[in-house]
């Protein structure tokens, strides 16, 4: 999963986490009841910000742990009615979930270093055999978790869990009764609710429809825009085109409509870039995998992305701690693509590139684009 743009930046209501990171010169804060995340520049030697974005962190700030090996959602079929093409292969592939003392070994690693888990995986879960010890290691440990389902089978229990453990849940956007039927129990249960929409050339009308025409579902903090990515059971047909009618897509997040019920995935940042302007940059960050953030998959293993379903970079937690894999020669070759592309681009600074893995996805069309590797 990638890391979510969400703007505007909400009004703090409580005292932020502090980190200082040393290596990197830089300071960040995270506020546990907002989920306002900030960064400073890269500090001087006197203290005073640069204004210079810091490339990484010496250790991620967000994680994605794939607690779910497997997806009852995908394995009953419903990925196919309702039209998904699972980018991890959840309607095939049938593996164990993630230990409960492997999650606990990552959280030991973790504490006083990360401040969110978006919990992920193969499939929803809140079908966790041991979801409530997850969501409480979290909490103990001061690690805020956050997670992605489609709301499938889920109980009033499961979600008044969420309610009262998680910062929010998003809820994937399947159009089936399941869930609406698990954003009322959420809504319910007092969770910060936000849906995940992919974009896709199927989708786009559906999506100009919600925010033209003010139509996000009652209640919903945000609907969150995922690009579509050609992975796993994902066809290249299935790619959004950087046509005319994307393009009045991504304009309308300069309404005042769009700015207070919109977010990204931050593989969109290169089509927010190119057609909008009301967003101010600060508010969204280009890929933040291998820089900020990192996925670990059931099995242990760690990558930059969860988007990396061939294995490219994958470090083992077996025989290697959190930070050991963060600083590995794995991760370093795949930070070379944000610092080698697009040199001669004015916006390489906000954009990076676009995507590492996967760059026909990125949304732009600049002839200064140059991808070298």
């Amino acid at each position: 999963m990638s890391e979510s743009i969400v703007f505007p930046i909400p009004p703090r209501q409580a005292r932020p986490k502090r980190l200082i990171d040393q290596a990197f010169s830089f300071e960040s804060f995270f506020n546990p009841q907002t989920g306002e995340y900030l960064r400073s520049g890269i500090l001087d030697a006197s203290g005073h910000d640069t204004g210079i974005d810091p490339f990484m962190a010496s250790f991620p700030h967000l994680l994605d742990v794939g607690v779910m090996g497997h997806c009852e959602h995908g394995l009953s079929g419903q990925c196919g009615l309702a039209g998904n093409r699972c980018y991890q292969s959840g309607e095939q592939i049938n593996e164990p979930n993630m230990a409960l003392s492997d999650f606990s070994e990552i959280v030991n690693q973790c504490r006083g270093k990360v401040f969110q888990f978006a919990l992920g995986g193969r499939g929803d879960p809140d079908q966790h055999e041991h979801f409530a010890e997850i969501l409480g290691r979290c909490r103990d440990n001061g690690i805020i978790p956050n997670l992605t389902t489609s709301g499938f089978r889920m109980t009033t229990q499961q979600a008044n869990l969420i309610g009262q453990h998680c910062g929010a849940v998003a809820v994937s956007w399947y159009r089936r009764d399941y869930t609406e039927q698990a954003v009322a129990k959420l809504l319910q249960a007092n969770a910060r609710v936000n849906i995940h929409f992919v974009l896709s050339p199927e989708s786009i009308d559906e999506a100009i429809d919600l925010l033209a025409n003010e139509r996000v579902p009652a209640g919903i903090n945000r609907i969150v825009f995922l690009l579509f990515k050609p992975i796993g059971q994902g066809q290249a047909s299935d790619l959004l085109s950087f046509d005319q009618r994307t393009r009045y897509f991504f304009s309308l997040m300069d309404t005042p409509y769009g700015l207070q019920k919109s977010g990204f995935d931050s593989c969109s940042a290169p089509g927010v870039l190119n057609c909008t302007q009301q967003v101010d940059p600060a508010c969204f960050d280009s890929c933040e995998a291998g820089r900020y953030s990192a996925y670990i998959a059931p099995d242990m293993h760690m990558v930059p992305c969860s988007f990396d379903q061939a294995h490219t970079w994958q470090v083992s937690l077996r025989s290697h701690t959190i930070l050991q894999a963060w600083n590995s020669p794995e991760f370093s070759r795949f930070r070379q693509f944000f610092q080698s592309a697009c040199p001669q681009c004015t916006q390489r600074l906000l954009c990076l590139g676009g995507c590492p893995i996967i760059p026909e996805i990125t949304l732009c069309d600049n002839p200064r684009r140059a991808i070298i590797r």
